[in-house]
């Protein structure tokens, strides 16, 4: 039986990851191709492909930050893409019907839908107009697991706040004054604002938050008090979240 083979090109646009990237994989066994002695151009097996974006359903969050971190942007597989709001508002009163079948969240579920709304929005209204490849976030949960996972290819916090506040120099400043300060009313300041609220709910419910944006990643949970951002090896423009409960 023949086997259905991909264009390194095709596979880069099925799974959402640039090309350099998938060369890398081949070269290090992560995601091995098929060579074409003639010409030495790389395929790889549809199987291959589809095995792999199955396997990563497990972890939500590794596919999100290589798909945000990735050099060269492309739209995620369909599966895990809200090109708009509207495809955003849609599949989030999908994920509140299915919190709302969860016993143990009890009437938590509708503020942890309330929460992703607030965040998911956020990638849109702020960046309107302004984003810097690809358009719209990655939106995908795993109930089962209990998780969440956001991420957009946007300007990111500092970029979003440094309109109203420009005496911000770096990620980690951004990020504090997005989840404690409250700036104003008008946009896009109420990203801020916004951000206030999620970590309100997060602290008052059992619910963790990781919120990443450039080389800043903040971690609240249920009872915190402080609020605690660290410095990370990587970086990148957009915002990546996970949300667990």
């Amino acid at each position: 039986m023949k086997l259905k083979l991909l264009t390194i090109s095709q596979a880069s646009e099925i799974i959402g990851i640039s090309i350099q990237t998938l060369r890398r994989w081949d070269d290090s066994g992560k995601l091995p191709s098929i060579r074409k002695k003639a010409t030495g151009h790389r395929y790889y097996k549809k199987d291959d492909i589809e095995n792999y974006i199955k396997n990563n359903l497990k972890d939500l969050f590794k596919l999100a930050k290589h798909w945000v971190s990735d050099d060269t942007g492309l739209e995620p597989h369909s599966d895990f893409y809200c090109q708009d709001s509207s495809v955003f508002q849609a599949r989030l009163i999908k994920l509140e019907n299915e919190l709302s079948k969860l016993k143990r969240l009890g009437k938590t579920f509708s503020l942890i839908s309330a929460i992703v709304g607030e965040i998911g929005h956020n990638s849109f209204d702020h960046n309107l107009g302004n984003w810097p490849d690809i358009p719209g976030i990655f939106f995908s949960y795993n109930l089962e697991k209990g998780k969440i996972v956001l991420a957009d290819r946007g300007q990111g916090v500092l970029e979003t706040l440094k309109k109203v506040k420009p005496e911000l120099k770096n990620h980690q400043d951004a990020l504090y004054t997005a989840f404690t300060e409250i700036i104003s009313g008008r946009a896009p300041e109420h990203r801020g604002n916004g951000l206030k609220f999620v970590k309100n709910v997060v602290i008052d419910n059992e619910i963790n938050l990781l919120f990443q944006t450039g080389n800043a990643r903040l971690k609240i949970q249920k009872n915190d008090t402080d609020i605690k951002i660290k410095k990370t090896i990587s970086n990148f423009r957009g915002c990546l979240i996970l949300i667990k409960f």
